[in-house]
């Protein structure tokens, strides 16, 4: 800083320090980013700091870069399921699927063969070029915690993407709520309201929101829509 240089190389430099004191060092960091406008290459695995503090992130798995982006843009948009986990806290649930076509409409099946469950694509995310290559297939479905609701008005409205949990563990966080569930034996994280009911060994219905949800390749794990 004294000497100013061209760029800051900052190697972890938060790793080793409490939670309360770790957030107010990142936010000074950032400040000073801002203050001396000079190029800082930084290194997380927290990504948390990544989100907050990059500009532009390089989300990098076994030496290889994944994908370079804004962290918007890594967020909505994650190029391969890697990402796309690696990305978000609770981070994103992931679901043996596959893909079909019903009246004109491309589905989302999941489930077991007792009980199924279905996404309906809305029309703004069926985009034909990407799909029909895969109509038929095995699919990986991915959705965010945050695109769940147990919330009565949104269960009531819902036409598509319901399915029926079972509740293992509640974490009630003040201004959330997460729930832990199994469907169909496979486990999922709701962030919720913070007044939601659903308390442990409940059965409850919850709707996934079909505008946000993500297709991967099961083969080689790229994204087919986001």
């Amino acid at each position: 800083i004294v000497r100013e240089p061209q760029v800051f190389l900052l190697d972890e430099p938060l790793s080793n320090l409490d939670a309360k004191l770790r957030a107010q060092t990142r936010t000074e960091i950032s400040k000073l980013h801002k203050k001396l406008g000079t190029t800082f290459i930084y290194v997380t695995h927290d990504q948390t700091e990544a989100m907050t503090m990059g500009d532009r992130i390089c989300v990098m798995k076994d030496g290889y870069i994944q994908q370079i982006d804004t962290p918007t843009n890594l967020y909505n948009h994650p190029v391969n399921q890697f990402v796309a986990g690696f990305i978000g806290s609770p981070q994103m649930n992931f679901l043996d699927a596959v893909l079909k076509t019903e009246g004109g409409k491309y589905v989302v099946e999941f489930g077991s063969d007792e009980k199924k469950f279905t996404v309906v694509l809305p029309d703004e995310k069926a985009d034909d070029e990407k799909l029909k290559d895969f109509v038929g297939c095995e699919v990986i479905l991915g959705f965010r915690p945050e695109t769940i609701s147990d919330d009565k008005r949104n269960i009531d409205n819902a036409t598509t993407g319901l399915m029926e949990c079972q509740v293992e563990v509640t974490e009630i966080m003040g201004s959330e709520t997460f729930l832990y569930l199994t469907c169909n034996g496979s486990q999922i994280t709701a962030k919720v309201l913070p007044d939601s009911k659903a308390r442990p060994k409940d059965t409850i219905t919850v709707a996934i929101d079909p505008y946000r949800v993500h297709l991967f390749d099961k083969e080689t794990e790229k994204t087919i829509i986001n």
